[in-house]
C-alpha cells in the first residue's frame, strides 16, 4: 500500500525549501521535499490551488472558484490534485493522488466514495445536504400522481392506439381502463424528515394530504419546517400501518445496524395492500423480492428513482433512471456548495458539511499570524503533544479549536509571529510524524503550499 502511495516519490529528490516573507518575519516551510519523478515547477501552477473534477460538474458552480488561486480541470496528469469534486463517479482510492487534502461530492449520498479508508488517511469528504432538496421533492410530488393515476400505462395505450390510427375511436371506450384516485384526503408517511423529508410534508399538506412521519435523528432544524398538522410515529411500522402512500428520505448506510433492505416483509406486512410506495432515496433500501411479493398479492405501487433487476417490468412498477437531483437548477446549487465548502477548507481549514470529520471552525485569523491545522486518530495525549510540540519551538498560540468525531480528531491553531524568521520545516515534521497524527497544513496566503501527511510512518511533504 506505501508503494502505490508514494509511487510518484524517489529517493534521490533533492530537498526544495521555500521562504515566504509574512508580515514582519519570513516563514521557513517545505514543499514538495519528500520527492518527485520530476521538479516541482512541473507539477505544480504558481500559487494556485489544483481542483480535479469527475462527471460533468456545472460551470455555473465551477466558476466559484477565483481563477487568481484556482486551477480547475478533469485531468491532473502529474497527480497533484489538491482536491476532489465529483457527483456519482465511483471513487477508487488508486484516483485520490497523495497530494489531495479534500473530496466533496456534489450531492447528499456518498456511498460512491471510500469514505471510511479517506478516514484513515486523514482526508475529510464533504458532501451538499440540501442542494437538490427542492428537486427531489418535485419529483416525489410527481410520483405521488403516477401512483395514483396510472398516466404512464395510458400514454403508451395512446402511443399503441395512434400507431394504428385508432386513438379516437378507442379513447373514450378503452379510459375506463386506467382509472385512479385523488390524493386529496389521502395519508403520506414519510420516513426520513430531513431537508427532503420535511419539504415533501410541506408541498403534501398543502395538496390536501394528511401526513405522518418518522425519523429516529429528527434535528430541530428539520422539525421545525414541518407542517403543524404532521403527526410523528415511533416506528417505521407504525407510520406506514395507516397510509396510502409511503415516501422514502432516509440514507443508505451498510453493515449491521444500517438501512440496507430495510423495507421488507416486516415493514411491507404492515401495509394496506393499495398502497404506494415512493423511493427517490436508494434503491438498496428495499428488498426486491419482498417487495415482488407485496405488489403481486394487492393492488399496491412502487416507484422508484433507481433501476431493480427484479422489478423492471413488473406492471405496478415505476422505475425512473435516478432523475431526482438532474434539474439545471439542482446541479448548479450542488457544485456551488461544494466549491464554497472546498474553499472554506483549503484556505481557512474549516469543516461543514462534512460525512466523516467533525465541523470546525475559528474566526478569521488576525494579521501577522499563521494557521495550523492537524488531523489525528481520536486518542487521549494528541491535544497536549500538539501544545507541546508549538511550546518547545517557542511559539505563542493565539486560539485554537479541537473537535472529534469517531474514531477521528481535528485541530484548528492560529500561531503568533515573532520579529525573527519562522522555521516550519522541523516544527510541520515533528507534529506530522508523531504516532496518531495523519495530516497536517499550514496556511499563511501561498495557494496549494504547506501540506504534509504521515503515509505508514513515511513522510510526504
Amino acid at each position: 500500500m506505501l508503494a502505490a502511495t508514494l509511487r510518484r516519490t524517489t529517493a534521490a529528490a533533492a530537498r526544495l525549501n521555500t521562504t515566504r516573507c509574512f508580515a514582519s518575519a519570513p516563514v521557513d516551510f517545505d514543499h514538495f521535499s519528500s520527492g518527485w519523478e520530476k521538479d516541482s515547477s512541473e507539477y505544480q501552477t504558481e500559487g494556485k490551488f489544483h481542483i480535479e473534477t469527475f462527471n460533468k460538474i456545472s460551470p455555473l458552480g465551477l466558476a466559484r472558484f477565483p481563477s487568481k488561486n484556482y486551477e480547475v480541470k478533469e485531468d491532473w496528469e502529474n497527480n497533484n490534485a489538491h482536491a476532489i469534486l465529483l457527483r456519482s463517479h465511483k471513487l477508487q482510492e488508486s484516483e485520490v493522488d497523495v497530494s489531495v487534502r479534500a473530496i466533496a461530492r456534489c450531492g447528499a449520498g456518498t456511498n460512491n466514495v471510500p469514505v471510511a479508508r479517506m478516514s484513515e488517511l486523514g482526508i475529510p469528504v464533504f458532501n451538499t445536504p440540501g442542494a437538490n432538496a427542492n428537486a427531489v421533492k418535485e419529483l416525489v410530488i410527481c410520483g405521488l400522481f403516477l401512483g395514483s393515476r396510472r398516466l404512464i400505462a395510458g400514454i403508451n395505450h395512446m402511443t399503441q392506439l395512434g400507431e394504428q390510427g385508432l386513438q379516437k375511436e378507442r379513447v373514450e371506450k378503452d379510459k375506463s381502463m386506467f382509472g385512479g384516485r385523488e390524493i386529496a384526503g389521502k395519508t403520506l408517511a414519510i420516513i426520513g424528515m430531513g431537508h427532503i423529508g420535511a419539504a415533501t410534508a410541506r408541498e403534501a399538506s398543502a395538496l390536501g394530504m394528511k401526513t405522518v412521519g418518522y425519523d429516529p435523528a429528527l434535528s430541530i432544524e428539520s422539525a421545525l419546517k414541518l407542517p403543524r398538522e404532521i403527526s410523528i410515529a415511533d416506528s417505521i411500522s407504525s407510520a406506514v400501518a395507516e397510509a396510502d402512500y409511503i415516501s422514502l428520505n432516509i440514507p443508505y448506510i451498510k453493515g449491521e445496524g444500517g438501512t440496507h433492505g430495510i423495507i421488507g416483509k416486516d415493514v411491507l406486512s404492515h401495509m394496506k395492500n393499495d398502497a404506494v410506495v415512493l423511493n427517490f432515496a436508494r434503491g438498496e433500501l428495499v428488498d426486491s423480492d419482498a417487495m415482488k411479493e407485496y405488489l403481486d398479492a394487492g393492488d399496491g405501487r412502487y416507484i422508484s428513482d433507481f433501476p431493480d433487476d427484479l422489478l423492471w417490468n413488473h406492471k405496478n412498477a415505476i422505475l425512473l433512471p435516478h432523475l431526482g437531483a438532474s434539474t439545471e437548477e439542482a446541479e448548479e446549487t450542488a457544485a456551488a456548495m461544494a466549491a464554497d465548502t472546498i474553499q472554506a477548507y483549503l484556505e481557512h481549514g474549516t469543516i461543514q458539511n462534512s460525512v466523516n470529520f467533525p465541523a470546525a471552525a475559528l474566526p478569521e485569523r488576525k494579521e501577522g499570524s499563521i494557521r495550523v491545522t492537524v488531523a489525528t486518530q481520536n486518542v487521549p495525549g494528541m491535544l497536549a503533544y500538539i501544545s507541546d510540540v508549538f511550546a518547545k519551538h517557542g511559539i505563542n498560540i493565539l486560539q485554537q479549536i479541537n473537535t472529534s468525531r469517531g474514531d477521528l480528531a481535528y485541530n484548528v491553531i492560529d500561531v503568533e509571529l515573532g520579529a525573527d524568521t519562522i522555521d516550519l520545516k522541523d516544527l510541520q515534521k515533528e507534529l506530522t510524524m508523531h504516532d496518531g497524527v495523519l495530516s497536517s497544513r499550514i496556511l499563511f496566503g501561498v495557494a496549494g503550499a504547506g501540506y504534509a501527511r504521515n503515509i505508514e510512518g513515511s513522510y510526504f511533504v
